[in-house]
């Protein structure tokens, strides 16, 4: 797929410039080492940046999943008033790992500097307009961890409703989970 040509934008707030989703590249790999520093950021997510070499890797995993057609990563970028790339905001992901399968994955983070300003909820609904317009995708799933409480709020704000409770599945998911999801009928009727 051709990742220059995807380019989701959603519209700036009174507390908020508009944002750019946009794939990864390696020239987001030094401020993707900033992001990481932060404590809360470490902790929600599964993956651990700790430097160039580490960031470089992680961006080359974000390019493979847009090849293999099976993880659509997107930077969240602020736009500035001039219409350029800002600083890196967040992460949003699509994760389709059966290319033809009715429902995906989606995921997020927000760095510390953007929180609470409705990022994380901009770019997750600019994100399911995305996968929805996909053919055949009818059903998203979110999961965050139980002591989550931001990602349970995004996840409502955005429509995602809460459908179950899972168990946890040490040591890549150490305590209970929710489920949220989202149906392509109900997003549109919204």
């Amino acid at each position: 797929m051709d990742t220059t040509a995807v380019r989701l934008e959603a519209a700036a707030t009174a507390s908020a410039p508009a944002l750019l989703l946009r794939p990864w590249n390696q020239a987001d790999a030094p401020g993707l080492v900033e992001l990481y520093r932060d404590e809360a950021l470490r902790r929600w997510t599964s993956g651990a940046v700790d430097d160039a070499e580490s960031a470089a890797s992680w961006v080359r995993e974000q390019e493979r999943g847009w090849e293999a057609g099976d993880r659509f990563a997107f930077a969240v970028v602020e736009t500035r008033t001039d219409g350029a790339d800002g600083r890196l905001a967040g992460h949003v992901v699509l994760k389709r790992p059966v290319p033809d399968a009715p429902s995906a994955e989606v995921g997020y983070w927000t760095a510390a500097h953007a929180r609470g300003r409705g990022v994380a909820p901009r770019a997750l609904h600019t994100l399911t307009d995305w996968a929805f317009a996909a053919d055949g995708l009818t059903r998203l799933e979110l999961i965050h961890r139980v002591d989550n409480t931001a990602s349970c709020r995004v996840a409502q704000k955005t429509g995602f409703a809460f459908t179950t409770l899972l168990p946890a599945a040490p040591p890549a998911f150490p305590l209970d989970g929710h489920l949220h999801t989202l149906v392509r009928e109900a997003w549109q009727e919204n």
